[in-house]
């Protein structure tokens, strides 16, 4: 991904809307997947809307510092 938070988070402004998968650093080696669509962009987090059927939780939010330092990892999905 980008190599600042402004380019993280023009390039995230960018895929509003798009289809993503989510890898996360769940703790003690864990790492969690999550898939769902980029939702909203704010000046220190962005959302993801999580699919419902899926998991429990509706929405997640991260930090543009979590992909930064690589805790959070972002691949964009391609439309079919």
């Amino acid at each position: 991904m980008a190599k600042t938070l402004d380019e993280i988070k023009q390039s995230l402004k960018e895929h509003l809307g798009q289809d993503v998968t989510i890898k996360a650093n769940g703790g003690r080696k864990k790492m969690i997947e999550r898939s769902g669509q980029i939702e909203s962009v704010y000046p220190c987090v962005f959302t993801v809307k999580l699919d419902r059927d899926k998991y429990p939780v509706e929405r997640m939010s991260y930090s543009y510092t979590d992909v930064l330092t690589e805790t959070v990892q972002l691949t964009m999905l391609e439309k079919a």
